[in-house]
């Protein structure tokens, strides 16, 4: 899976997304709930303090649904048919994962005594246990409203009619609020799904399509969908609404690629890299695609960047772009994320989700791997750099957890950077150890030994072990099981007489029983202007010096030239070692780290050097770094370098000098994003430009900014920008303009582009002395069907600071403990509180007393509810002799 807007720190990892990518409504519902559980997380003498896979006392065998959608009332009834074995002993009871289902019937190919349906389980009491390894059958129907798992996306939503559609979405445990069914991954079945839909949509679900039939009696179109080869539950799929596509094939593959139907024109240039992707993630890997199909369908709103389900991918429509972008926007690297997923997630799968990073990891690296095969080796380096740059800063106090960690309170917690891009950097330093030829022939066996079953860490260093004749515990050790990585202080010195170079190196990080001492291998490069020497070292002291001979002082030194290790590295040489370094043609990391150092001498030369790299250097990313540096020296040589530098044909290049130059204030600054606007075609550049405007109180930028509010682009980007450079206008004038636009405009917008919208409307009246009209106007979206819309219009009330929301909010808080809604509601009721005059105060602690009744009373129907759950479960008489005798176990505090 995909996700690029529930953590900060994903924007290094996800460099392949758009920066404009949007949070979406459900999005922003798991990261307020997984933000409200972070710090309610199991204490450690809790027995929920670490997490680990469920017991399988059966094996599920296969999974049948029967689907019929109301797209009106948004609900589903349903029908699921599992079939099943115990595993080693007896059953007695079958207990399903099942999440507000209404349950109609429950039968079994067994007798049974009775079953229970509760809010989040089904459980069947049978009469007999059933004999290990016989094979039997329970069907359940049922009905559904679901609040997560399958997404409904219709015009009473605030859809376009002609897209109608929904979609499913299972990792990391949403499918029981679909359908029942054993929602964990340590357990893998086959299954197929049937959907009955109005005639004119279209049905997708994993596997081969079985049959397409009208059903004569309702009229309505059934669909068949089998998944032959086994897969876990989060894989399992189904989409269906008014979508279009365009298909093409790799070898007998069918590929195809899906948009609502409105969006079909964007298709292509997302679908572009799928084959050439398949084709080279089999060369590269050695297995063959496993699947029947590979269908990608883009959706609207989806809760993530993409999900990896087994045969069809669910991306965000956020992913599609017009030509007009250029080189700035591309589907390849998360077409290639996802797709990767066949193998890594799908066909192999984590156990359990303390080792999530051996689904992310993998998908990541090898997103890094086809970069280089398309765009070649400079290309996959840069890569992973912007992937590493997203986290190497942390401070050791702030990453101290491990990539592999049973210390999680919700399995969302585990989709973070340490699963992604730190993961896929442990791949990356194992191929460097390893060699490109070794490391693959290890891929290959892990997969072929362990495909459609669960693997565990230690599956993959085992197989290293066993072809490589080397022990990898230690490696596994520090980079996977503890945390952090090793910072370096280096240091260089020549001395002339003895023909030595000597390299001291220094670890810094703070050391803990989370954080370890690294031992590593370390390549350097001595460059003169007659040779060019290799040596590798082993770091593994806290301290150490290295002697080199060599037969001339060098002009260049360099540390892991080939960028094989994950370290945050402070190695100071010498301005002309510098400029040296930055001179290297053959040698692209070693450019971008001199610029991260020229950028922080702010000579003449280094403005001047930089200014050469920017206009001339042979790689895209040498030039983009080039132009941030100079923002970063911000002074006016700098300011008037990058102004000289903005015919850049490279796309990409020419949106950072933009956007660098928009770092700046001044009237030269202002000039150029006139210019820019006047001339640019490009509308992701436009942005930038138009946003480099809200510092400029001017007549003619309000009139631009208003123009822009009202024009036509793909998304209403140019309008999003506008209203952007508006908020840092920070002018209350553009109020009845803003709010007249984005009631004239809701449907041009996207969902999360709106709710910026409705944002700034409140910012921009916060200092109003009359704010009853932006407050009503606001209300009119509290109760929005789009749940982005209705946090973003709750959190706009807050913005708005206006007491008279009190009431709005109130209700909202009696809403679903732990719903988005009520967490929204609470935080924007404290700070309009706290924002109250003094007079207010009484009043103010009678509503907080108030609250805590409410909460207490909550509590204590949670805890009564227990005990009476508790007892009806007891045989009679069991729960007085606990009440008469003493517990024989206490916990120990």
């Amino acid at each position: 899976m995909t996700i690029y807007s529930r953590s900060s720190f994903f924007a290094g990892a996800m460099l392949f997304l758009a920066s404009e990518l949007l949070v979406h409504a459900e999005t922003e519902a798991q990261r307020l709930y997984c933000a409200r559980n972070y710090f309610s997380a199991a204490p450690i003498d809790s027995a929920d303090y670490r997490k680990y896979a469920p017991d399988r006392k059966v094996d599920i065998l296969h999974l049948a649904l029967d689907v019929t959608p109301d797209f009106k009332q948004r609900t589903i009834a349903g029908k699921a048919t599992l079939t099943f074995k115990p595993i080693a002993q007896p059953l007695d009871q079958l207990t399903l994962d099942a999440i507000d289902l209404t349950v109609e019937s429950v039968t079994v190919t067994e007798k049974i005594l009775n079953y229970q349906a509760t809010d989040k389980k089904i459980v069947v009491t049978f009469a007999a246990p059933i004999p290990a390894d016989q094979e039997a059958r329970v069907t359940v129907t049922y009905r559904a409203q679901p609040a997560q798992g399958l997404y409904f996306r219709t015009p009473e939503m605030g859809y376009k009619p002609e897209d109608m559609h929904f979609f499913t979405q299972g990792e990391p445990i949403e499918g029981p609020h679909w359908y029942p069914c054993y929602d964990a991954p340590n357990e893998k079945f086959t299954s197929e799904i049937t959907c009955r839909v109005p005639e004119g949509m279209v049905v997708l679900s994993n596997g081969k399509l079985v049959s397409d039939t009208k059903d004569a009696t309702t009229g309505l179109v059934v669909v068949r969908w089998l998944q032959d080869k086994p897969h876990v539950n989060y894989l399992v799929s189904l989409l269906a609404g008014y979508f279009k596509k365009v298909e093409d094939k790799y070898r007998d593959i069918p590929l195809a690629f899906y948009t609502p139907a409105s969006q079909i024109e964007q298709a292509a240039s997302s679908f572009r890299d799928t084959k050439d992707a398949m084709a080279f993630f089999e060369q590269e890997i050695g297995v063959p695609y496993p699947w029947a199909k590979y269908f990608q369908v883009c959706v609207n709103d989806f809760v993530a960047g993409g999900m990896e389900n087994t045969s069809i991918t669910t991306l965000t429509d956020g992913t599609l772009f017009t030509d007009a972008t250029e080189n700035i926007r591309d589907s390849r690297g998360l077409v290639a994320h996802e797709l990767a997923h066949q193998w890594f997630g799908d066909l192999v799968t984590c156990k359990d989700w303390s080792h999530t990073w051996l689904n992310e990891g993998f998908a990541t690296y090898y997103d890094a791997l086809h970069e280089g095969h398309k765009n070649g080796h400079d290309a996959m380096l840069y890569h992973l750099y912007q992937n590493a740059r997203g986290f190497i800063d942390r401070p050791a106090a702030d990453d101290s957890k491990p990539i592999v960690s049973r210390r999680f309170d919700s399995p969302m917690d585990q989709f973070s950077y340490l699963a992604y891009p730190k993961g896929g950097w442990v791949l990356h330093m194992l191929r460097n150890q390893l060699g490109e030829e070794l490391y693959r022939r290890c891929i290959k066996t892990y997969l072929e030994r362990h495909q459609f079953q669960n693997v565990v860490t230690e599956d993959l260093n085992a197989v290293i072990e066993e072809l490589s004749g080397r022990s990898f515990d230690q490696f596994f050790d520090q980079w996977v099981y503890h945390a952090h990585h090793p910072e370096l202080e280096v240091n260089y010195s020549w001395d002339d007489k003895t023909k030595l170079a000597k390299v001291s190196i220094r670890q810094t990080q703070k050391l803990s029983d989370d954080i370890v001492l690294f031992n590593f291998p370390l390549d350097l490069r001595f460059k003169s202007k007659t040779e060019t020497a290799n040596r590798q070292i082993v770091v593994k002291e806290k301290e150490e010096d290295f002697y080199f001979p060599l037969a001339a002082a060098p002009e260049i030194v360099r540390l892991d030239p080939d960028y094989g290790l994950l370290a945050k590295i402070n190695f100071p040489v010498p301005p002309a070692m510098l400029f040296a370094q930055l001179a290297d043609t053959n040698d692209v990391m070693g450019r971008i780290f001199a610029i991260e150092q020229i950028a922080k001498l702010k000579s003449h030369d280094a403005v001047d050097k930089l200014k050469q790299v920017l206009n001339n250097d042979s790689f895209f990313g040498v030039r983009v770094e080039a132009a941030g540096a100079l923002r970063t020296i911000h002074s006016d040589e700098a300011r008037e370098a990058l102004l000289a530098s903005t015919s850049q044909s490279d796309a990409r290049v020419r949106d950072r000098v933009v956007s660098s130059i928009g770092g700046f204030y001044g009237e030269p600054v202002y000039e150029s994003a006139r210019k820019t606007i006047g001339l640019e075609k490009n509308p992701a550049i436009l942005t930038h430009a138009i946003g480099a405007l809200g510092g400029y109180a001017k007549t003619e930028v309000r009139e631009l900014l208003l123009q822009n509010l009202n024009s036509t682009s793909y998304r209403n980007e140019l309008a999003n920008a506008a209203i952007a450079a508006m908020r840092a206008h920070d002018d209350p004038s553009y109020i009845s303009t803003l709010q007249e636009a984005l009631r004239r405009r809701e449907g041009d917008f996207l969902t999360s582009g709106f709710g910026r919208g409705l944002d700034v409307l409140a910012y921009l009246a916060r200092n109003e002395e009359k704010k009853d009209e932006v407050r009503e106007f606001l209300a009119g979206y509290v109760n929005h069907k789009k749940r982005a819309v209705q946090l973003a219009a709750l959190n706009a009330l807050g913005t708005l600071g206006d007491p008279k929301a009190i009431a709005l909010l109130e209700p909202f808080t009696n809403a679903v403990k732990d719903s988005p809604e009520r967490a929204a509601a609470e935080k924007n009721l404290a700070e309009l509180r706290a924002a109250r005059k003094p007079v207010d105060d009484f009043k103010n602690l009678r509503n907080e007393v108030l609250e805590l009744q409410k909460q207490d009373r909550e509590l204590r129907k949670e805890l009564d509810d227990l005990k009476k759950k508790l007892e009806a479960v007891q045989p009679k008489g069991e729960a007085a002799k606990q009440k008469a005798q003493p517990s024989t176990s206490k916990k120990k505090k």
